[in-house]
């Protein structure tokens, strides 16, 4: 048979193996590569977009919410695919878009325009419904309301990404876990979302709440803004700690600066000055090195220390050991402070939370320096118990003092109060967290009634209120730069407790650079009481109502059965004077300001070195009687520091 007569038989066979071929391939295509073709297919007509996780949200003390997210959209814009470009075009300038992106998105020649910044969903409805407009959606986080507020829970960059603050320290809880959402893109690659296929939802961040009090923060920052303005300074700080908790209540940080945007109370130490004193006196005290009565000279106000020439403000012949603290005596504290070895002294201090960081929740919280005492020099000693040669954050200093006003016990601040998952399961709760005890309750309450004197006639009587106590510490420090002091440039500050007795809060005051006046008793001392004074005013300013009431509060002393107290303002004011069997009587001049005459047990002050006149006008503003005696030596009964009732009998003894 020849191939022309089996053509048809091959053509057949050709046929038949392309058949086979054919039903092969499909097989492969259907069977065995199936999922690979439909992974294909599905690449082309379904895209799935990301959906973002909304950050949780942060509040304050009361759940009051200071931060959350909002729902954006960003424009994104196909010119070719819209239709009516004149339309586009008026919506868009109708949303406040400018001229210049509405030529670009309505120009056919640009393949694709993105219009800068987020709208709010509502303001560009009609847009976002345009054929040829792809709206993307985008979580913004709101701005705090306030600096301090924006210092504390910090910033987030475009996309939700943390910068910095308790934002960035707790981002892993806060940002949630992202989710996606299905879309259908047709032939033309028009994208639709799907009717019936499911995304993956967006889970929520976990929510913060702090232990900042928005009443109380407010007011923080408004008295800190006023003094800043007021004594023209650089800038300033304002802590105000629970004592009980550890809890910040509140935190205000300002700089004329504008590239600083931390919360500087945690990130920018600096030398204390006589704020640092009553830790060395607590000491001394604790450890029966010093006692409350003790008198040290005041070598007049002028000392020269192995070549080192020591000043007070206040000058005297000599001072008590409260009068060290009442009329912050650089002399006086160092003459203390030499009974300390140099490792009793850097113990001390660091037993305090001094050169270590507090453990807080703000990712940049800096530990401050104290130098170890191999790095110290010949005048190291001295400097630190002046409060130099050491760098503290204002948060660490509020931190100590709690320490006082508690009982002793050193703890750790807090900024978090609470944490709950999105669905409002409690994960974390704040519990009072003891670091060590640093003095025992009874130097704590010696320390307290030392402060009050502080307060009562001493460097902060700008502090002072008209119904509660308060207790605390000035300080007035050089500030370095270099390596070396500027001169005309101090840090003021003032710590107190309120009220005196049984404290609630610690509330440090500190300003950067003032001009009107250098001192902490004048430029820091007042915006102390400021606050105070709005915190007892207003409703909710963490502040317990109950407890205060029961606190001692200022009113006009009953005068004794036996004789009565007569007041300073007064236009003439006798003071008996006792000569043996010979009384005689003293007239002295009237005060140029009423003396407030308080109920209850208050510090006698030191009349050393005051003339009779003085004393008798130091011990009368005190709310004390005085009685002069003659005696070979001066002396006073009950002696200076010590704690009487109000309106009780001082004796001063007197030279013949």
């Amino acid at each position: 048979m020849s191939l022309f007569d089996n053509r048809p038989r091959l053509i057949h066979g050709a046929l038949a193996l392309f058949a086979l071929a054919v039903i092969g391939r499909a097989a492969k295509v259907q069977l065995l590569d199936a999922d690979r073709w439909r992974a294909r297919a599905r690449d082309q007509q379904v895209a799935a977009a990301p959906l973002p996780a909304p950050r949780g949200a942060i509040r304050d003390a009361g759940g009051a919410v200071l931060v959350e997210s909002r729902e954006m959209v960003r424009l994104r814009i196909a010119p070719r695919e819209v239709r009516n470009r004149a339309q586009l075009g008026k919506l868009m300038a109708r949303a406040g878009i400018g001229a210049d992106w509405v030529a670009r998105a309505t120009d056919s020649t640009n393949k694709w325009v993105e219009v800068p910044g987020l709208f709010l969903p509502t303001d560009v409805a009609m847009i976002t419904a345009t054929r040829g407009v792809h709206p993307l959606p985008v979580l913004n986080r709101v701005v705090p309301p306030s600096e301090g507020l924006r210092r504390i829970i910090g910033r987030t960059a475009d996309g939700g990404t943390p910068v910095d603050g308790v934002e960035l320290a707790l981002d892993a809880l806060l940002r949630g876990t992202e989710g996606t959402e299905t879309l259908l893109r047709d032939s033309k690659g028009r994208v639709f979302a799907s009717p019936s296929m499911d995304g993956a939802a967006a889970r929520p961040g976990h929510s913060v709440t702090l232990t900042i009090n928005a009443g109380l923060q407010d007011i923080a920052e408004r008295a800190l803004n006023d003094a800043v303005q007021a004594q023209g300074a650089a800038g300033g700080d304002i802590v105000v700690l629970d004592v009980q908790s550890g809890e910040v209540r509140a935190l205000a940080s300002r700089r004329t600066d504008p590239r600083s945007t931390a919360a500087t109370a945690l990130t920018e130490p600096y030398e204390p000055g006589s704020t640092l004193k009553p830790f060395i006196a607590a000491w001394l005290l604790d450890h029966g090195r010093a006692r409350v009565d003790e008198v040290v000279s005041g070598h007049n106000g002028r000392w020269d220390l192995n070549g080192r020439i020591i000043e007070d403000d206040h000058k005297a012949a000599s001072f008590t050991f409260g009068d060290v603290l009442r009329y912050s005596s650089n002399i006086g504290i160092i003459q203390f402070a030499q009974r300390l070895t140099t490792r009793e002294q850097y113990e001390l201090m660091r037993d305090a939370g001094f050169g270590a960081p507090t453990g807080t929740t703000y990712p940049s919280e800096s530990p401050g320096r104290l130098a170890p005492p191999s790095q110290w020099s010949q005048k190291t000693p001295a400097s630190l118990a002046m409060g130099y040669e050491v760098l503290i954050t204002p948060l660490q200093l509020a931190t100590a003092y709690a320490a006082i006003a508690n009982g002793g016990e050193l703890l750790q601040p807090s900024l978090v109060k609470e944490i709950r998952t999105p669905d409002d399961k409690l994960m974390y709760r704040h519990s009072r967290r003891v670091v060590r005890r640093i003095m025992t309750p009874e130097t704590a309450r010696t320390m307290r009634t030392l402060l009050k004197g502080v307060t009562e006639g001493g460097t902060a009587a700008g502090a002072a209120l008209a119904t509660f106590d308060v207790a605390g510490k000035t300080g007035t420090a050089k500030v370095a730069r270099n390596r070396h002091y500027v001169r005309g440039e101090y840090t003021a500050s003032f710590v107190g407790m309120f009220p005196a007795d049984e404290p609630q809060i610690v509330i440090l005051v500190k300003l950067d650079s003032p001009r009107k006046s250098i001192y902490g008793g004048k430029a820091a001392a007042p915006v102390s009481k400021s606050v105070l004074e709005a915190a007892i005013a207003a409703r909710d300013a963490a502040l317990d109502r109950a407890g205060l009431a029961k606190s001692p509060q200022r009113v006009a002393a009953a005068p004794p059965a036996d004789e009565p107290v007569r007041d300073v303002v007064e236009s003439e004011v006798v003071v008996t004077e006792s000569a043996g069997s010979v009384p005689y009587e003293v007239s002295l001049e009237p005060s140029p300001r009423a003396a407030r005459v308080v109920a209850g047990p208050r510090t006698v002050p030191s009349v050393a070195g005051l003339s009779r006149r003085a004393a008798a006008h130091a011990l009368h503003r005190a709310g004390f009687r005085v009685e002069f005696v003659r005696r070979d030596a001066a002396a006073q009964w009950p002696a200076a520091g010590a704690v009487a009732p109000a309106g009780s009998r001082v004796t001063v003894a007197v030279s013949p």
